[in-house]
């Protein structure tokens, strides 16, 4: 069954992980983090080769970019590594797939969406050697976003209805979001050097997909969009080329960053940067599949309370496990209606990546 799939631990959902990895027969390796988990576990990025190490065509399927998001993305690997049509499909076409799962276990386990240098992963795969992007808007929003009490008192709150009251919800979005380099305890800091997720990632990339001749990337994300609805953004280069080819493989449905159709704000440094690096040779195509939670206003809410913590270690233990939980309903549905809409969704945009590659 679909929720059997999903687990309500990153220490669950890695031995889930490992399991159908072992059952299905797959090549598995694991990359050990640093540091240990929420629950003193080890943490890892497990990786999961299904196919031939020397294939062709490679479909790289991965989850836990951002941490918390992870417990979606961890129900869709473990699901498909046990559906028998879709690997058979797959396997038939001539297509390896890479199960990557847990980019950011770090943010997994911890229920937050960064890194454990406090990095949002999808921020961080700049080339470091040159200037960095000035987020002008994020200067603007820092002051509002960490309030000295949290809940935010009454003053911070008429602060930031103002903003956004003046400027529009949208302009507030894309100042938080769309990544910053200059305030290392702020929201969306994409770094100032890759962290540890962005060069295990970058390794396993160059060893799975350096000889491949064509690649493709669905990297699975939530909290943006309408509820249980997996919208499919394009995930690449600024190509008119490329994009048509993932509307082709894909549906006319998938929106862009580029072109302001999509959900998500213009970002840089995103993390399909590194198969360019990893694998110059090959043809990329590439989605996020981003699946809604709760109205924007809200996740961002979430995400701030988050990060207050992460600067209050002292706060009372309710108070903490009341912004974990906000934490993972921003970026997890924990129903099965909501499981089962992810899982057909996912499955979907597989076979049409088969489908792509092998065309």
């Amino acid at each position: 069954m679909i929720p059997s799939a999903f687990s309500p631990s990153y220490a669950k959902a890695r031995v889930k992980f490992l399991e159908a990895a072992a059952t299905a027969g797959t090549r598995i390796e694991s990359h050990n983090h640093p540091l240990p988990g929420r629950e003193g576990e080890v943490l890892a990025m497990d990786v999961a080769l299904d196919g031939a190490p020397d294939a062709e065509r490679l479909l790289i399927v991965s989850s836990a970019c951002h941490g918390v998001e992870g417990f979606c993305g961890s129900g869709v690997q473990v699901f498909a590594l046990h559906d028998a049509e879709w690997r058979a499909k797959a396997r038939d076409a001539g297509v390896a797939v890479l199960y990557i799962h847990a980019l950011n276990p770090w943010g997994f386990s911890h229920i937050r969406r960064v890194t454990n240098e406090n990095v949002d992963l999808n921020r961080n795969f700049h080339d470091f050697s040159r200037p960095l992007p000035v987020n002008q808007g994020y200067r603007r929003v820092h002051p509002l976003l960490l309030p000295d009490t949290w809940p935010p008192d009454d003053a911070n709150r008429a602060a930031v209805q103002d903003f956004v009251a003046r400027e529009g919800l949208a302009v507030w979005q894309a100042a938080i979001s769309g990544g910053q380099h200059e305030y290392p305890d702020g929201l969306f800091f994409g770094g100032t050097a890759p962290t540890w997720s962005n060069r295990t990632l970058r390794e396993v990339l160059a060893r799975h997909a350096g000889a491949c001749r064509e690649v493709a990337w669905i990297d699975l994300h939530t909290g943006l969009g309408p509820g249980g609805v997996g919208e499919r953004i394009y995930a690449g280069r600024d190509d008119a080329e490329a994009v048509a080819r993932a509307r082709l493989w894909w549906g006319e449905q998938v929106t862009s960053i580029y072109d302001g159709s999509s959900t998500s704000a213009l970002l840089t440094g995103l993390m399909w940067e590194s198969i360019h690096d990893a694998a110059p040779q090959a043809r990329y195509t590439g989605i996020a599949m981003e699946y809604g939670t709760e109205p924007i206003t809200e996740v961002l809410e979430a995400l701030r309370g988050d990060h207050w913590l992460a600067l209050h270690p002292e706060a009372p233990p309710e108070l903490a496990n009341a912004i974990h939980a906000r934490m993972l309903r921003a970026f997890y549905t924990d129903t099965d209606a909501w499981k089962g809409q992810i899982v057909s969704q996912a499955r979907q945009a597989l076979f049409q990546a088969v489908e792509g590659l092998a065309a």
